[in-house]
């Protein structure tokens, strides 16, 4: 494995933090300062040291959680409120990837692995978010058009990518599709347009599906899923 990927899979920093660790000549492979990026490090047989310090890879994990109604997507809660990494059993220290509201339900992940996580955040790597939005009334043609036009949040242009209306009978009801991973973005997006967005969940994100689960079920990612974004972000 390259120097530079070994200290990112031990959590040391990111790829390019660590990189800043062997440039800087605190990175030692076998009693012996390394400062090529690219030099190779077996972790059975090399023992590799910042500083003094030992290094280890760590066992990265990675969980699809279908988050309830209220539960804080944080690691804790200063008024004690339960959180998302309280629903997953795992003794490994997990963070979600991104965030959902209070009341907000759906697919949330959650790993310990950083690259993985920031690759997926990332908005140049565009990954798609689709909701189903519950309404305080029935969306209008002109409006929804008004949305996949764009409208101004904080004098920046920002749109949905696809807005459909669930069905006639339930016009209220729509199904939302955007790359925007901006905090509350789906519902500052209605609201600026006069409607006030009463109950809000993400069915998925990018590739992941919420399948079977039910809320407050989890399950872990397959290797599958885990390779096919760790092939993208070491692409680049």
């Amino acid at each position: 494995m390259r120097l530079n990927k070994y200290l990112a899979e031990c959590d040391v920093a990111s790829r390019r933090k660590a990189e800043e660790f062997i440039y800087e000549g605190r990175i030692s492979v076998n009693g012996k300062v390394i400062r090529e990026f690219a030099f190779i490090v077996d972790e059975f047989k090399n023992t590799v040291k910042l500083d003094d310090k030992k290094l280890r890879i760590k066992n990265k994990e990675y969980y699809l959680l279908y988050k309830p109604k209220g539960i804080i997507t944080s690691t804790n809660d200063e008024r004690g409120r339960a959180t998302v990494v309280d629903l997953v059993k795992t003794r490994s220290v997990i963070f979600p990837v991104g965030r959902l509201d209070y009341n907000t339900t759906g697919i949330l992940l959650l790993t310990n692995d950083g690259d993985f996580a920031n690759y997926l955040l990332h908005p140049k790597n565009k990954f798609q978010r689709e909701y189903i939005a519950k309404l305080d009334k029935p969306l209008k043609l002109n409006d929804a058009n008004k949305l996949l036009q764009g409208v101004y949040l904080d004098k920046k242009k920002s749109k949905f990518i696809d807005l459909k209306i669930k069905s006639n009978e339930y016009p209220r009801r729509v199904n939302v599709l955007t790359e925007e991973g901006r905090n509350h973005f789906v519902k500052i997006m209605f609201s600026k347009i006069g409607y006030r967005v009463n109950e809000l969940k993400r069915i998925r994100f990018g590739i992941f599906s919420l399948g079977r689960l039910v809320p407050g079920q989890y399950r872990k990612l397959t290797e599958d899923e885990v390779q096919y974004i760790k092939k993208q972000y070491e692409k680049n």
